[in-house]
C-alpha cells in the first residue's frame, strides 16, 4: 500500500493542467484552461481545467475531479495505478506503508506541526508589538509609514516588529509552554553558552512573514533599522523542516488570484517591491526574496501562468547575473519579458511616484522580450569589438536554445537574424551546437508513453425521466459545498433577526422535514457535513478536496468549476447579479422548491394507495392538508397557478 506521506507528496506536486495537457490540447480561457472533451465527441470546447483549484470538469460528459481521477478515467487505471503513474512522471519515489511509524518518526511529525504553530505564534507576537506597544509604534510602525504604507497593506502582509529586548519573543514563547528545542529548530531563537535564556534572531527589526502557497507562515525576513550597526541589512529564517528558500516565493499567497486572473506574473527582487506594487493596485507580483531563482519557484509560478515579466532596478546592478534566471524560465516553457526602470528607481520607488494606470502602462509598453534585453546589455559592452559582438550573439542564441517549442525557436531565430543582419542558417547551425551542449547536461528523455486506450461506454436506449427532487437535492448539496460557511441574515416568525450559515439552514431543513436523500453519494456528503457540525466544524468544498475519495472529488468539481466566465458587461453599462449576490434568496427558494416537490411526491404516493373498497377519509384529509401546504409554498415562490 502506498504510504500517506507519498500520496500527500504526489497531490502537492502534480499539476492537473500538465497531466491533462498530455491528452488534451488546452488553451487559456480567463483564469482557466479549455479544450475538447477526450470522453465525448464535440466541436465546441466544454472541457475546463482550473489551475488555481487543481480540478477539472467535462461539461459534455458530466465527469470531473482531480488529476488522479482524470488518469483513472482516460487510462482505465485503478486508484493506486494512477498514483504510481503520476509519481513516475514527476520522479517521486513510492514509499510503501508496511510498518508502524517509529517513535522518532512520530516525534518528527509532531515537531513539524509544532514548527507551524510556533511560527504562527511568532507572527501574531510581531504584529502585536508593531500595533500595540510604544516601541513598536515609534520605531517599526513609523518606518512603514515613512515608506508610505497604508494600514490595510501592513495588515494584508502581516508585517510586524521584533523589539529591542534581546529575548522578548523567546521569553514569550517559553511562557506559553514551547521548548528551547523547538525554538532552536525554528530558527526564531538562539541559545548560546553566554545567554542561557536565549536570544531573539530578529530583535530590533521590522518583520516580513513568508507564507506558503496555502497561506501558512513558514519563516520570516527581517530588516534592521539602525544604520550604524555592523550587521546584515536583511536577515532571513534559516532552513528548517517547513521552510526551504528555494521552494518559496514571497507574496505568492497574496498574489496568486491576481496572477491567474491577469495571466501574468511580475517578478521583482525585494519584499518592499511586492508590497508597494500591491498598494498601488498591481497585485500580480512575487519576489524570490533576494535569492537566485530556482526551478521549484518557477514551477510555483507556472501553476498560475506561463507569462513572466521581470522587473529590474534602474541602476542595472546584477543584471548580467539575471541571465541565468532568464534561461531557467525559458527551459520551463515560460514566456518572458524584461523591464528596466529608469536610473535611480526600483519597483518600490516607481510605484510610490506614479498612479496605478501609469505604472501598468509603463510595464506594458516598456517591457522587452529577452532577445532585445540581452542584445541591449551585451552589445553595449561589446562596443565595436567583433569578437565580443560574436560572443554576445552566441549568448543570445544559447538562450533561444532553452526555448522548448520548436516554432517559437524558429521565430526567435528569425528575430535575431533580422536584428543583426545574419543568415538564418548560420544561426540554426549555432543553435544545433548549443543543443548538443545542453543534451550533455540534461537528463535522459522520458520513455515513450503507451498509446491511449479507447474507453467504451454503454449508451442507454431509453431516456430516464428527470427526478425533480433529486435535481433540487443536488442543488442543495452544491450550495453547501460552494458557500457552506457563508452567513445568512434571517428573521423568525416573530420578526426577530438571527444569523445562520448556508450549511446549518439546509441541514436543519433536511432534519426537521425528515427528508429521504435520493442519492447515496449525496447522503455520504451530508453525513460528513453533519459530523463536522457535531465537532463544531463547517465542512464545505475545501474540506472535501482533502479527502481521498475520487467520487466526492468529482462532485466538488461539479460544484466549483463553472462552464464559462462572464464577460465584462459593465463597460456597456449592463449589470447583472451573480449567484453569490443573490445567495440568501437562492438558498431559501431551493429549500422551498425542494419541500414542494417532496410534498407532491407524498401526495402522489397516497393517491396510488387509495382503494375503492376502503374508508379513505383520513388519507383524503392528509392530501387536502398537504395541498394547502403546497399552495403556501407556491405563494412564497410567487408561483402563478
Amino acid at each position: 500500500m502506498i504510504s500517506k506521506a507519498t500520496i500527500d507528496k504526489i497531490f502537492s506536486t502534480i499539476r492537473v493542467e500538465e497531466i491533462i495537457g498530455e491528452y488534451v490540447q488546452l488553451k487559456r480561457a480567463g483564469s482557466n484552461f479549455k479544450g475538447l472533451s477526450p470522453f465525448h465527441d464535440e466541436k465546441t470546447a466544454s472541457f475546463v481545467v482550473s489551475p488555481s483549484k487543481q480540478i477539472w470538469k467535462d461539461f459534455s460528459s458530466g465527469k470531473g475531479g482531480t488529476a488522479i481521477s482524470f488518469l483513472m478515467e482516460i487510462e482505465n487505471f485503478t486508484y493506486p495505478e494512477a498514483l504510481r503513474h503520476a509519481a513516475k512522471k514527476y520522479g517521486i519515489e513510492i514509499e510503501e506503508d508496511t510498518r508502524e511509524l517509529t517513535e522518532d518518526e512520530k516525534q518528527s511529525q509532531t515537531d513539524k506541526e509544532l514548527l507551524f504553530k510556533i511560527h504562527e505564534i511568532a507572527n501574531n507576537f510581531f504584529q502585536e508589538q508593531l500595533f500595540e506597544t510604544e516601541e513598536g509604534k515609534t520605531i517599526g510602525y513609523s518606518y512603514f509609514k515613512e515608506r508610505a504604507l497604508r494600514d490595510e497593506i501592513i495588515k494584508k502582509f502581516h508585517l510586524g516588529y521584533s523589539p529591542e529586548k534581546k529575548n522578548a519573543f523567546t521569553e514569550y514563547a517559553l511562557d506559553k509552554g514551547y521548548s528551547k528545542e523547538i525554538l532552536e529548530k525554528s530558527g526564531l531563537s538562539i541559545f548560546p553558552e553566554n545567554s542561557p535564556n536565549g536570544v531573539d534572531r530578529f530583535r530590533e527589526r521590522v518583520i516580513f512573514p513568508i507564507h506558503s502557497f496555502s497561506g501558512r507562515v513558514l519563516g520570516f525576513g527581517a530588516r534592521i533599522l539602525k544604520n550604524n550597526v555592523k550587521t546584515a541589512k536583511y536577515l532571513n529564517s534559516p532552513e528548517t523542516e517547513i521552510y526551504h528558500k528555494s521552494n518559496v516565493l514571497y507574496g505568492l499567497n497574496q498574489s496568486k488570484q491576481a496572477i491567474s486572473k491577469n495571466n501574468l506574473c511580475l517578478l521583482v527582487e525585494g519584499y518592499m517591491d511586492v508590497i508597494a506594487l500591491h498598494q498601488s493596485g498591481i497585485e500580480n507580483v512575487v519576489s524570490s526574496s533576494g535569492t537566485a531563482l530556482t526551478v521549484e519557484q518557477i514551477k510555483l509560478i507556472k501553476r498560475l501562468t506561463e507569462n513572466v515579466t521581470i522587473l529590474f532596478d534602474g541602476d542595472k546592478a546584477g543584471i548580467k547575473a539575471s541571465f541565468r534566471s532568464i534561461d531557467m524560465l525559458l527551459s520551463e516553457s515560460m514566456n518572458i519579458r524584461v523591464l528596466l526602470f529608469p536610473d535611480g528607481d526600483d519597483p518600490d520607488s516607481f510605484a510610490r511616484k506614479h498612479p496605478q494606470e501609469y505604472v501598468e502602462n509603463f510595464i506594458q509598453k516598456e517591457a522587452k522580450d529577452f532577445i532585445d534585453f540581452k542584445a541591449e546589455i551585451l552589445l553595449k559592452e561589446a562596443g565595436d569589438d567583433p569578437i565580443k559582438k560574436a560572443e554576445s550573439i552566441r549568448d543570445i542564441v544559447k538562450s533561444v536554445g532553452f526555448v522548448q517549442n520548436a516554432l517559437k525557436q524558429e521565430v526567435y531565430l528569425k528575430e535575431v537574424s533580422n536584428k543583426f543582419q545574419l543568415s538564418e542558417q548560420s544561426l540554426f547551425n549555432e543553435l544545433n551546437v548549443q543543443k548538443q551542449l545542453q543534451k550533455q547536461q540534461n537528463t535522459p528523455q522520458h520513455k515513450q508513453e503507451a498509446p491511449i486506450k479507447t474507453k467504451l461506454e454503454k449508451v442507454p436506449n431509453v431516456l430516464e425521466t428527470v427526478n425533480p427532487i433529486l435535481v433540487l437535492e443536488e442543488k442543495m448539496v452544491e450550495l453547501m459545498l460552494k458557500y457552506g460557511d457563508r452567513i445568512l441574515n434571517r428573521t423568525d416568525e416573530e420578526n426577530n433577526a438571527y444569523q445562520i450559515t448556508v450549511i446549518e439552514e439546509i441541514i436543519t431543513h433536511l432534519e426537521v422535514d425528515q427528508c429521504e436523500i435520493q442519492s447515496p453519494l449525496n447522503q455520504k456528503i451530508i453525513d460528513e457535513i453533519k459530523s463536522g457540525i457535531a465537532e463544531n466544524e463547517l465542512r464545505s468544498g475545501n474540506f472535501f478536496m482533502t479527502l481521498m475519495d475520487e467520487e466526492i472529488t468529482g462532485k466538488i468539481a461539479d460544484a466549483l468549476v463553472e462552464p464559462y466566465e462572464n464577460s465584462d458587461w459593465g463597460k456597456y453599462q449592463i449589470f447583472f447579479s451573480t449567484e453569490e449576490e443573490v445567495l440568501p434568496k437562492l438558498v431559501q427558494d431551493v429549500i422551498f422548491r425542494y419541500k414542494r416537490e417532496y410534498i407532491l411526491k407524498i401526495i402522489n404516493d397516497m393517491k396510488k394507495q387509495l382503494s375503492e373498497n376502503e374508508n379513505n377519509d383520513e388519507t383524503y384529509k392528509k392530501i387536502i392538508s398537504l395541498n394547502q401546504l403546497r399552495k403556501e409554498l407556491d405563494e412564497k415562490l410567487f408561483r402563478v397557478l
